[in-house]
């Protein structure tokens, strides 16, 4: 651009008293020297550098992928089980009078323990019991956490533990039940409902082991059928949930859209789980 008196100087696009000497590499809009940050190519100005997507190295990636939550609850699942270890040293009593005080129980939520209906699900019965349910929280949450991100997955976790509380007391509101089958069904709904990446086994065989487990719920009379339906049932809906919030926002920004996804999928896993906890203290108070 030129008048009579010379040429005209384009200024820079956020400061209009200043000279846009160079066009950002990305936008191509003028910026002057204050504005100008450095990129692998040319020159980019501030609003562009923070639209940028960060950059990821190994370690970043490693540490993503890493399920940090599922090691966490592991951990949390073992440590409870301790006192039980107790009754192979002679004590059993105290390791059954703790099984008693957290386990889940009709009765006793009615009475106002309704913690029961959290700490039961890091309750095992024996070695066994848990050694099988923390070997299928692993495996699931090797998949689902680094995909949801630890928010979500522990929304997802949460929600499908009071489910299965909320399915036991539905069902068998006087029976004592612990475990963390009721979360762990849940993980494997949400799992089953979720996009094939192909790049993990877990999730080409999570059907058929769905259903063997659905088999071995009601092949023996022990096993809370409940719980195991309840856990099921919750996580299939937030399952459900998680896939369309990640899928139908594809208008929107990127970064916009990412947040938006999160929100809506805690608030649905919390919601389910409210819903679970009032139908539990429903089912467990006296008729």
């Amino acid at each position: 651009m030129s008048t009579a008196d010379g040429p005209v100087a384009v200024a820079c696009y956020r400061h209009r008293n200043r000279a846009g000497t160079v066009a950002c590499r990305r936008c191509e809009r003028p910026i002057c020297t204050d504005c100008m940050i450095s990129a692998p190519v040319g020159w980019q100005c501030p609003a562009c550098v923070k639209a940028a997507p960060r950059v990821e190295t190994m370690a970043t990636m490693g540490a993503a992928a890493r399920p940090t939550a599922t090691f966490v609850i592991i951990g949390i699942c073992v440590a409870a089980h301790l006192p039980s270890f107790a009754s192979g040293l002679g004590t059993r009593s105290a390791a059954g009078a703790f099984l008693s005080r957290f386990a889940l129980s009709g009765p006793e939520v009615a009475a106002g323990q309704w913690y029961r209906i959290v700490t039961s699900g890091f309750l095992h019965v024996d070695i066994i019991h848990l050694a099988f349910n923390m070997a299928l929280l692993y495996q699931l949450g090797s998949v689902l956490e680094p995909r949801l991100g630890r928010p979500r997955f522990l929304a997802l976790y949460v929600a499908s533990l009071l489910g299965g509380s909320a399915g036991a007391l539905l069902l068998d509101p006087n029976s004592i039940s612990v475990g963390a089958s009721g979360a762990v069904f849940g993980l494997m709904a949400a799992t089953f409902v979720q996009p094939r990446s192909g790049r993990n086994a877990i999730e080409l065989r999570v059907g058929g082991l769905l259903a063997i487990n659905l088999v071995l719920t009601f092949a023996f009379p022990f096993i809370s059928k409940g719980g195991h339906l309840g856990g099921l049932a919750v996580g299939l809906l937030a399952g459900l949930a998680i896939r369309l919030a990640d899928t139908s926002r594809a208008d929107t920004a990127q970064a916009r859209r990412a947040q938006l996804r999160v929100v809506l999928s805690i608030g649905v896993c919390a919601v389910l789980g409210l819903v679970a906890v009032v139908l539990a203290l429903g089912a467990a108070a006296p008729s």
